[in-house]
């Protein structure tokens, strides 16, 4: 029951933007031949950015390296880097700490998606 309300409430709060916008992401990437791995892990994102509460990001680096450093350069630090400090805001106040958790996992996945398992 707290996971439902939790998640009502990320979505409310701005998980829905989120996952709007990992999401049309993912269709732009995706109207390139070379961009559909990209944008598959853009929808990947989009769906934990939507409902986080609940789930865990497994990495595995090693199953895609070459394809998880592509995405580095191409952006995926700079979304990382910005679930971090909205992570860090988040966990600055009592009541913020379980939405700046969220953004923690979401960074992780964000950082390298190429192989990772949401569970």
């Amino acid at each position: 029951m707290l996971r439902v309300l939790s998640n009502i409430l990320w979505v409310l709060l701005g998980g829905l933007w989120l996952a709007l916008v990992w999401g049309i992401c993912g269709v732009v990437l995706c109207l390139t031949v070379v961009g559909i791995p990209f944008g598959l892990q853009c929808f990947k994102i989009a769906r934990l950015s939507l409902l986080p509460y609940g789930k865990k990001v497994e990495l595995n680096f090693s199953e895609h390296p070459i394809a998880n450093i592509i995405w580095l350069f191409v952006g995926g630090w700079e979304m990382a880097l910005m679930y971090l400090l909205f992570g860090a805001l988040s966990c600055m106040t009592v009541i913020g700490i379980p939405k700046g958790i969220q953004c923690f996992k979401i960074m992780k996945l964000a950082f390298f998606p190429f192989g990772a398992r949401i569970k």
